[in-house]
């Protein structure tokens, strides 16, 4: 028998990392769900999450945008900030990331191979470790911005919170930007069990924010700080925002007419009126929790000052959520994938761009409330291309979509095989003053993307 290499290439490594349980292609039962095998390959790689100051963030939605938020405002004040997000839009290097710079292909090398020995020194057969793919990705984030001396690390959750495999820090600060029902077959299918599980993040004595306003899971948030004696301020009590919307001409060119702009007040102070570089009401929302963060660390020593706040917010790139990515015909990008983000869009689309004819590109996951999710849109499109994405084995088929929409809000649909051909077939159909819409899942919009923007997705996986 061939002995195995004593170092991994670029490929074997990523062939190891991918070839683990992934719960983004599979959907978990709640017994899946566990810290032990975390907690066990991270002590046998140092504890490297003890060596840093952490942000953690959990959410329904809103984390991934309110991290990249964290991160600018962070960056800008002068702290080397990492950032751990998931799931990737086009390679997966954009989850690990350093100033804005992700992992780079050689770092990422090095650590799986760090990861790969940890594992396969476990030779006794009791200790064996089998750690998933984002219990891999979560070591491969705390492993590089210990080597890169981050300042802080900002890491979104994954799934949940509670069992999450980032919930094995001891966070700065805990933020929970919204709770709506999503990931129902985990998490519950009742709001107040979903909070639950987001505050699962919140520790003994450690700060928290939340963004959560109805009055269920908010009720289950505060009872957890208060056994937790975690100190909690939020939206709507001990902060709020005024939101004015942003507005997009579908001209020769799209040009922002007027950017979206927010107003933060706390008990403390009135922050001045700051735009925002991602629209959305619901882009306010999390920039009020993003403020409301800051305000918590300055009061803890943090210096930062409010024109890195302001540049943060103006500046943030958080791609696909609600993205410009073509004109003529004016093509919007985003990841709408649940009731909440679907009435977002809408809101959105009916306040920033312009009125006319609307084009719906959408593929979604079967786990998905795909039937909810038409009812919010459909009102919306003249018509939908119904679609497949191939990055991922949980997507729907096209006629399971057809099907939901036509007891959801028929409208007239076309069926398309793959993402390109349905991109292809709604820019076919459009005219150059229409909108097409893409939306359904974040792996669609990083199936199209580089098609759209003429990015290449990095070699391999």
């Amino acid at each position: 028998m061939k002995p195995p290499p004593a170092t991994l290439s670029s490929q074997q490594a990523r062939d190891f990392w991918f070839g683990r349980i992934n719960y983004e292609q599979r959907v978990p039962q709640p017994a899946d769900l566990k810290l032990d095998r975390m907690r066990t390959l991270l002590e046998r790689l140092g504890d490297p999450q003890r060596r840093l100051r952490i942000i953690h963030i959990a959410g329904s939605k809103g984390k991934g945008s309110t991290s990249a938020m964290l991160a600018a405002i962070l960056r800008r004040a002068g702290y080397r900030t990492g950032l751990f997000t998931s799931p990737h839009l086009c390679c997966v290097e954009e989850r690990i990331q350093v100033d804005g710079t992700p992992i780079s292909a050689d770092e990422l090398t090095t650590l799986l191979n760090a990861v790969w020995q940890t594992v396969a020194d476990c030779a006794n057969p009791q200790a064996k470790l089998t750690p998933t793919f984002f219990e891999v990705a979560t070591a491969l984030g705390f492993l590089h911005f210990v080597r890169r001396r981050v300042d802080v690390a900002v890491m979104e959750v994954g799934l949940g919170g509670r069992f999450d495999s980032t919930n094995v820090c001891m966070p700065e600060i805990a933020l929970i930007t919204s709770i709506s029902l999503d990931h129902t077959r985990q998490l519950g299918d009742r709001l107040a069990s979903i909070a639950m599980e987001k505050a699962g993040i919140v520790k003994t004595g450690v700060p928290a924010i939340s963004g959560a306003t109805a009055p269920e899971p908010r009720q289950v948030i505060e009872r957890i700080c208060r056994e937790r004696r975690a100190p909690l301020r939020q939206l709507g009590i001990d902060f709020e925002y005024a939101y004015e919307p942003g507005e997009i001409t579908a001209q020769d060119a799209p040009v922002l007419v007027r950017p979206a702009r927010v107003q933060v007040s706390t008990h403390r102070r009135k922050f001045p009126v700051m735009p925002v570089g991602l629209l959305g009401e619901h882009q306010a929302a999390n920039a009020a929790v993003a403020v409301a963060c800051v305000e918590r660390l300055q009061e803890g020593g943090w210096h930062v000052p409010d024109e890195a706040l302001a540049w943060g917010l103006a500046n943030v790139s958080w791609p696909a959520r609600l993205e410009i990515v073509r004109r003529r015909p004016l093509t919007v990008l985003d990841c709408a994938h649940n009731v909440a983000s679907a009435e977002a869009l809408v809101q959105t689309l009916r306040a920033s761009l312009p009125a006319g004819r609307r084009l719906l590109v959408f593929a979604c996951s079967e786990d998905k409330d795909v039937a909810g999710i038409f009812r919010v849109l459909a009102p919306e499109f003249a018509h939908a291309f119904l679609t497949r994405y191939g990055n991922n084995p949980r997507s729907c088929s096209p006629e399971e979509l057809r099907e939901l929409m036509r007891r959801s809000g028929d409208i007239p649909c076309t069926l398309s095989p793959n993402a390109a051909a349905a991109w292809q077939a709604a820019q076919a159909m459009a005219e150059p003053h229409d909108l097409v819409c893409i939306t359904g899942s974040v792996f669609l919009a990083g199936e199209l993307r580089p098609l759209l923007v003429g990015e290449t997705t990095a070699a391999g996986h």
